[in-house]
């Protein structure tokens, strides 16, 4: 990822907007959006403070400051190292002059940490920091775009390399273990998940891997994503070995209509939750609604799950640059289960599928 110098800026705005004095960040992807610091989530404390009046600092303990400064900080961050044996909560303190008013607890902030601050610091008023970076991450620049389609096209390739991988008698760890390397052979820095759920276990979404062993009449899910150049890729696909289970092709058919008909929703006007109903319209009127278990899609970028969610009930509009998975699925318990995923990215005039693989049912 490379270092954004107008990201602390945008916090700025941000946070005066949302009349919050500052935000007080740990390691985590918020860190490293306004940063392009991947800072370790260690016992001893890290911690940015964003302030809104544009003084900003970043906390680290004395043995990771070689880090921190090899990772070229924006020149606006003073850095400030605690020792072994320092009060990183008084020196988090001192970065705020004691005017410390409304601040913003990163959402991942380890609880240990919130406490040291809060006493640190009695007199501050608390709120989530997700109630400003969201607003910020969720509109991806043209570079983070880029990004996700790069990781897009890599993981495609893990895809395509798939139906060589599955055959009766290999386990689903068997092939689990092929597909990581193959995830980190194609470009990936990290694997950040491998799902492998045949027969039935596919019918639990999110299944990973087991020591079943695949057999003819499988149908399979594969559902993959890794790390490459700090933004993720995810993609589920679905494979069958030999003659599909009664009612697989059915169901299968109904699942590409609705993945195709939430995909065509996506553009900019409108609502998270109407691309979310465009699917689950499809599923219900072909009698799979009841199988359908969870959420049309999630926000992807430097986390592989973030805003926006594509849910029921989420009425966030749409703009440009968002970005989220579209993976409707169908889970019959005891039998089998099927996703399609790809991911979007909400254009000026509709939405951009940034995986481009196969989507029906690959026959192996």
């Amino acid at each position: 990822m490379t270092n954004d110098p107008s990201a602390l800026q945008r916090a700025e705005q941000a946070l005066r907007a949302a009349g919050v004095d500052a935000l007080l960040l740990g390691p985590g992807a918020d860190l490293r959006y306004l940063t392009g610091y991947l800072a370790l989530p260690l016992e001893r404390l890290t911690l940015l403070v964003v302030r809104a009046d544009g003084d900003h600092h970043l906390v680290v303990p004395t043995l990771e400051r070689p880090r921190a400064e090899a990772a070229g900080l924006p020149e606006e961050l003073r850095l400030h190292d605690v020792g072994e044996t320092g009060d990183p909560y008084a020196v988090a303190a001192r970065c705020l002059d004691g005017a410390v008013g409304r601040l913003g607890a990163g959402d991942q902030l380890w609880s240990m940490f919130l406490l040291g601050l809060q006493q640190a610091m009695p007199g501050a008023s608390w709120t989530r920091a997700s109630a400003v970076m969201r607003e910020l991450r969720m509109r991806k620049t043209p570079d983070e775009v880029d990004a996700l389609r790069r990781a897009g096209q890599a993981i495609d390739r893990v895809h395509a390399q798939v139906p060589g991988l599955l055959r009766a008698g290999r386990s689903e760890a068997e092939v689990g273990r092929d597909i990581a390397e193959a995830i980190l052979a194609e470009g990936h820095s990290e694997v950040d998940f491998v799902i492998v759920g045949s027969g039935p276990n596919g019918a639990s979404p999110h299944h990973e891997t087991a020591d079943r062993v695949l057999a003819d009449g499988d149908g399979v899910v594969i559902d993959i994503g890794g790390t490459l150049d700090a933004y993720h890729s995810d993609c589920t696909r679905n494979y069958v070995l030999g003659d599909p289970p009664e009612g697989y092709t059915q169901a299968h058919a109904a699942l590409q209509v609705a993945q195709d008909a939430a995909c065509n929703a996506v553009r900019p006007g409108v609502t998270a939750s109407s691309v979310d109903a465009a699917a689950r319209q499809v599923l219900t009127e072909a009698g799979y609604g009841e199988f359908f278990v969870h959420r049309t899609g999630h926000g992807i970028g430097l986390d592989g799950h973030e805003e926006p969610y594509i849910v029921a009930g989420n009425e966030l509009v749409l703009e440009p640059g968002m970005a989220f998975s579209i993976e409707p699925g169908v889970y019959v318990p005891g039998r089998y289960g099927m996703r399609i995923e790809d991911i979007v990215v909400v254009t000026e005039y509709g939405g951009e599928r940034l995986n481009h693989g196969e989507r029906a049912a690959v026959p192996v």
